[in-house]
């Protein structure tokens, strides 16, 4: 685990000392959104598109998304809410990727439709980035040990004696009382590193759909497929994380995923648009 990058010391300007620090998780997020904007730069440019229109986006994205994903985060974890609500609403933990899809999608969707752009198209173009910047994000969860998974006695499993929260024995019972731990010891426990699996599929995921960008047919075609795609990945690993179960012994991500897994089906069967055609944009 390394959550602080860099530390600078304690600083005193002007009578008022600070302690600033480089935050692991704030860094591969801003690696995460500093990718995403590079290729999506780099595409936009090269269907002729306004340099400006891609930060619009990445950042539209990055506001809506960090919002979202707090919110949602902060739902789904309301009895540690009630418990420490200012340690909860400014922890840098949290920032949960299906709540960060829908507040960026809706920030993305207003950009566009303020530039009177096709909301389909852009998708297709936008969904390989965003499994690009959920994978480089794990990574940040990694570093900083947040969102693993259920205790596990395999030889890759990891330990998080100061994650957020530890990864120990009384955690899992404090928190997380419907995990079984039979077989377990009390201390610090070794976990399933789902950040780990998250990233490696999550680079699996944007090398293939990628790749296809340059071959889609009908536009909305490729973002349905990325639904899928994410949707599916996310809905099995949730069976080794540790969130509550609400239905059918489903947790809220789980039902979520099986819905972008649902919509993206039914839109690949059923495409509503018209072929893609080239942007009048120059």
């Amino acid at each position: 685990m390394w959550p602080i990058i860099f530390d600078f010391g304690k600083i005193s300007i002007l009578g008022l000392e600070i302690h600033p620090v480089i935050n692991s998780y704030g860094f591969m997020l801003m690696m995460a959104f500093y990718s995403c904007y590079y290729f999506l730069n780099k595409d936009l440019k090269e269907l002729g598109y306004d340099q400006k229109l891609a930060a619009d986006i990445v950042f539209a994205a990055a506001l809506g998304g960090i919002l979202g994903s707090k919110i949602y985060y902060l739902i789904e974890n309301f009895g540690r809410v009630k418990a420490d609500p200012m340690g909860m609403i400014f922890s840098g933990a949290g920032l949960v990727f299906l709540g960060g899809l829908i507040g960026g999608t809706l920030a993305v969707t207003y950009v566009l439709k303020k530039n009177k752009l096709q909301w389909f198209k852009f998708a297709d173009i936008v969904a390989p980035l965003l499994i690009l910047g959920y994978a480089i994000g794990r990574i940040g969860c990694l570093l900083v040990g947040d969102d693993y998974g259920k205790p596990t006695h395999l030889p890759w499993g990891i330990s998080f004696p100061d994650g957020l929260p530890p990864s120990t024995y009384r955690v899992f019972q404090t928190y997380y009382p419907w995990i079984n731990l039979e077989g377990f010891d009390p201390g610090v426990l070794t976990v399933h590193p789902t950040q780990i699996y998250e990233t490696l599929l999550g680079f699996g995921i944007f090398y293939f759909i990628y790749k296809k960008r340059k071959s889609v047919t009908v536009a909305g075609s490729l973002f349905f497929t990325y639904l899928i795609f994410a949707g599916s990945e996310r809905f099995f690993i949730e069976f080794l994380r540790v969130n509550t179960r609400y239905l059918f012994g489903l947790s809220g991500s789980q039902i979520i995923s099986l819905g972008m897994i649902a919509i993206g089906s039914w839109f690949l069967t059923h495409p509503v648009s018209a072929p893609q055609e080239e942007p009048s944009e120059k």
